[in-house]
């Protein structure tokens, strides 16, 4: 009887297995082959290496639904791990991302990426060489294309290395998931995966080049504002947009210098929370391309390409340019309460933001001109805005 209950028991398991593994390859084919994600996800791929590490970086985000393991780049139809590790195949190893864009955005996955490679390395990364180990951010559209330029230019004008980027940006083709035993391999085989990891190199070049320049997050506070917040890069932030690198050192005058620099309706909004007249203002209609600086510091803030006509006579953006440059505060003048938007470094007063902008984000930053300055893009690279050129190619 004991062993007619383990036979028992042994089949129950076997297809208990089994109904697991089907499970989890429809999974991957629904996600992987262009079927169907979770409503309202979006997808990222990156190659940063070995897929075990890359795959284990992102899945510990907040905002990323699942990360899937696969090879692409190539030619090859249906690589295998073989094939592409002996070279020749173009495959490289690669991350599909899925990821909820109402917690985290195409731009902070980008920091992100950086954060976890060498991107100086154009012959694999790390302990893993050859081509199929380089580092690739892969674009799904022009959009993505545009990001992921600025965001490389924006690494680059960092300083942060003194070599150059090497990390490609290249058009996604077909993405191939691959085999099962290497989804989760961390969490499968968490000791040879420390120990693999451990032996790398990747977390001793990431702990020397990151340990003094933590991630800078924002984060709700109680009021409804936003508090800026400094976070390790390894933690489970819940963020917004954020590209610097580095704090910029902006030179800030003082006061009775502003007031001889600026004029008066300039001083009155920045300095006084002033508010300019509608349609009366330099830039409400400005239709050329560039990107819009704070007139005291010139802290990049918004960019033309986020630019909509609102009707209101100011204006009107979907979003920053630099999310990180931008403070929000709880205004309650007027008998209303309000968003109150403030550039970071020079702290002036910007103008508000409201919840009936158009898509994609929804927002209406309603902004004064005076509180701005004007870069056309022709002239970003002689005025030190070059990293910004890539949005208007």
């Amino acid at each position: 009887m004991k062993y007619a209950i383990l036979a028992i028991l042994m089949l129950a398991l076997l297809g208990f297995g089994i109904q697991h593994v089907v499970g989890m390859e429809k999974k991957m084919d629904s996600t992987m082959s262009g079927g169907a994600m979770p409503e309202g996800s979006r997808a990222a791929v990156f190659a940063g290496g070995c897929f075990w590490c890359t795959e284990s970086d992102f899945e510990k985000v907040d905002g990323v639904i699942e990360a899937v393991s696969g090879y692409t780049g190539g030619d090859l139809e249906n690589p295998t791990y073989k094939k592409v590790s002996a070279g020749g195949t173009g495959h490289v190893e690669a991350v599909k991302i899925i990821y909820d864009p109402n917690v985290i955005s195409y731009e902070q996955l980008l920091t992100i990426f950086w954060r976890k490679v060498d991107p100086t390395d154009g012959g694999g990364q790390f302990v893993d060489r050859g081509s199929h180990y380089r580092s690739v951010i892969f674009y799904a559209d022009e959009s993505q294309r545009k990001m992921a330029e600025a965001s490389k230019d924006d690494l680059a004008a960092s300083g942060v290395f003194d070599k150059a980027i090497a990390t490609d940006i290249l058009p996604l083709g077909r993405f191939y998931p691959a085999e099962d035993y290497h989804q989760d391999y961390y969490k499968k085989n968490p000791i040879r995966y420390k120990w693999y990891r451990s032996g790398s190199g990747r977390d001793q070049f990431l702990n020397k080049v990151w340990a003094d320049r933590p991630m800078k997050m924002e984060k709700k506070n109680q009021m409804g504002g936003m508090e800026s917040e400094s976070m390790p890069a390894d933690t489970k932030p819940s963020m917004k947009k954020t590209s610097m690198w580095n704090d910029p050192d902006y030179k800030i005058p003082d006061d009775e210098t502003l007031r001889r620099q600026l004029t008066p309706l300039q001083y009155k909004v920045v300095r006084q929370d002033g508010t300019e007249r509608p349609f009366r203002n330099e830039y409400w209609d400005n239709k050329a391309e560039g990107i819009y600086v704070d007139i005291v510091s010139g802290e990049p803030l918004f960019s033309s390409t986020d630019k909509f006509k609102s009707g209101t006579g100011w204006p009107s953006f979907t979003r920053p340019l630099e999310a990180d440059h931008i403070i929000e505060k709880v205004d309650r003048s007027y008998f209303m309460i309000r968003t109150e938007v403030r550039s970071k470094y020079a702290n002036s007063h910007l103008g508000h933001l409201f919840n009936d902008g158009p898509k994609p984000t929804g927002l209406r930053y309603c902004i004064n001109s005076a509180s701005l300055r004007f870069i056309p893009k022709d002239e970003l690279q002689g005025k030190g805005y070059g990293r910004y050129q890539s949005l208007f190619q």
